[in-house]
């Protein structure tokens, strides 16, 4: 387990889905019965943002659960799922496609190795290619600069054979550091010249492909009666419960894991305890 120091808190943003689906997951982001793959958000353009994703799928309904921070407070951040459903190879970027060099990798910079919109992750209405600048309907980060998002979207089935081909990407940086985005700070947006390049610049990426992944088993984890046993594994907790999670995760996964043996081997569990 990797765990990110981010100022005052931990931020479990790689804990393995294992974890989470040996646990029984219980947030929104895990359907029953479906593949689910936890990715993390690595920062574009020296953002200093950071994030993790949980993208699970049940049939044709993607549900989409984001919680990131290091975004520009108080600012809508356009945020999409990039990439092919038609084999194409894609990746996240780095500094080396700012081909201009002006320092500013620019989304028209990046779409050349994460490749076009393919789902606009709106918080209302459509969430079609087309819609990827409608920032009055992308989520806004808080004074603290924290974006929590959480949506299931129908999709095609193109995008369920191909999920492993796309990219989670957000937008929005602030160069000059002044908490907004203006043209100040790198100018207009190639994309429209009525957004400053701050709004519309990629500020972080994270792969499906490679992510950790696992089925959600329909009713959770059997524990040998009664009803299905489910835990919640914070993201993010403060550092002084940091310990105390760990070793309740631990536990929780050695426990699941004695049930299941005792199971298998006929003989049950008893007592009030593990």
């Amino acid at each position: 387990m990797i765990v990110k120091r981010t100022g005052r808190r931990v931020a479990f943003a790689a804990v393995p889905a294992a974890v989470f689906l040996t646990l029984g997951l219980s947030g929104p982001a895990l359907a029953e019965g479906g593949k689910a793959y936890q990715i993390d958000l690595a920062q574009l353009n020296a953002s200093g943002s950071s994030g993790t994703v949980m993208l699970s799928l049940k049939g044709n309904q993607l549900t989409v659960q984001i919680e990131s921070e290091g975004m520009v407070p108080g600012q809508p951040s356009a945020q999409h799922l990039h990439g092919s459903t038609k084999g194409h190879d894609f990746h996240c970027p780095d500094a080396t496609d700012d081909t201009d060099g002006d320092g500013v990798l620019s989304n028209t910079e990046a779409t050349h190795d994460y490749g076009d919109i393919n789902i606009s992750l709106t918080t209302a209405g459509d969430t079609k290619a087309t819609s990827g600048l409608a920032v009055e309907r992308m989520p806004v980060a808080d004074k603290q600069g924290k974006i929590s998002y959480k949506r299931t979207i129908p999709v095609g089935q193109d995008v369920v054979d191909h999920i492993k081909d796309l990219h989670v990407v957000q937008h929005g940086i602030d160069r000059n550091k002044n908490n907004k985005y203006d043209f100040e700070g790198a100018g207009k947006s190639e994309l429209d010249p009525k957004l400053p390049q701050e709004a519309t610049a990629p500020t972080n990426c994270g792969e499906v492909k490679g992510a950790a992944v696992g089925s959600i088993p329909v009713g959770g984890i059997e524990t040998g009666g009664g009803s299905p046993q489910r835990a919640v594994v914070p993201v993010t907790v403060r550092d002084g419960a940091a310990i105390t999670v760990l070793a309740v995760v631990a536990g929780a996964v050695a426990v699941a894991r004695k049930r299941a043996a005792a199971v298998a081997t006929g003989r049950g569990t008893t007592g009030s305890g593990a």
